[in-house]
């Protein structure tokens, strides 16, 4: 039996942040998340037409002899952005025959979680005409390279995951924060009524054991910055939480 083997390897990557705008005064600013994208080139660095010229994509290429996946997708994020030193995780393996007409392409697919100021020195590239960041709904009403749509769509999965799971929202807030403020990050990626009902929401975050109420000389720390009223500050602790699929309750 003959078998045959993939015309190339490669790496995608999907790069996710939060990002803040004013909301007006009282009001903690508004966050969105945001996924990383680059416009295709009419031509690539050595001058040949560039596939799917014209559209936005996921950064990513290649992987070269002797490189592994994870590392040609840190590669080629700083080849096509100017932006590196972030922590990837690899989430899938993308490998329909038709879905590159170059011929059967498999690519990796990671994803990144970054702050918007380690996002602040993207660049163009020489194989990219643009880069921008979308919100998820713009990014998926633009007409993407390749099978990139399907990519992001898993990628939001892991995102959700990781939001809900652990304590990603602390990389997204300052050391000190109120509570309406962590409420803003939770909910740019998880459409839970526990979060986004106010009462419900205000009366469970300060029993979590991954959140403490800043003091100050024995007293209530509180800060007015998104309200007339002083509203508590609150920080993370150190608690880890672990969930168990024989015990739903949080463990450290």
């Amino acid at each position: 039996m003959a078998f045959r083997s993939p015309d190339g390897y490669t790496s995608d990557i999907a790069v996710f942040t939060i990002t803040s705008e004013s909301n007006g005064e009282y009001k903690p600013p508004k966050k969105t998340l945001k996924i990383l994208l680059i416009k295709r080139s009419e031509h690539n660095h050595e001058g040949n037409h560039n596939i799917e010229a014209g559209k936005w994509a996921l950064p990513g290429g290649f992987v070269q002899p002797k490189e592994t996946a994870m590392t040609a997708a840190e590669r080629k994020l700083y080849e096509e952005t100017g932006i590196d030193g972030l922590k990837m995780k690899h989430f899938g393996i993308y490998d329909d025959p038709e879905r590159d007409n170059r011929g059967w392409i498999i690519s990796n697919a990671h994803y990144v979680i970054a702050s918007e100021k380690s996002l602040e020195k993207r660049k163009v590239s020489k194989d990219a005409s643009d880069i921008q960041l979308f919100s998820i709904e713009e990014a998926l009403a633009l007409d993407l390279a390749f099978d990139h749509r399907n990519i992001i769509d898993d990628a939001l999965w892991f995102i959700k995951k990781d939001m809900a799971l652990t304590i990603l929202a602390k990389h997204f807030l300052p050391e000190e924060f109120v509570l309406s403020e962590l409420q803003g990050v939770l909910l740019t990626v998880l459409d839970d009524p526990a979060i986004s009902s106010d009462a419900a929401f205000f009366r469970k975050a300060p029993t979590l054991p991954f959140l403490e109420a800043v003091m100050e000389d024995g007293k209530p720390k509180k800060s007015n910055r998104y309200s007339k009223t002083p509203a508590q500050l609150y920080r993370f602790t150190d608690f880890q939480p672990m969930v168990s699929v024989y015990n739903p309750k949080l463990k450290g």
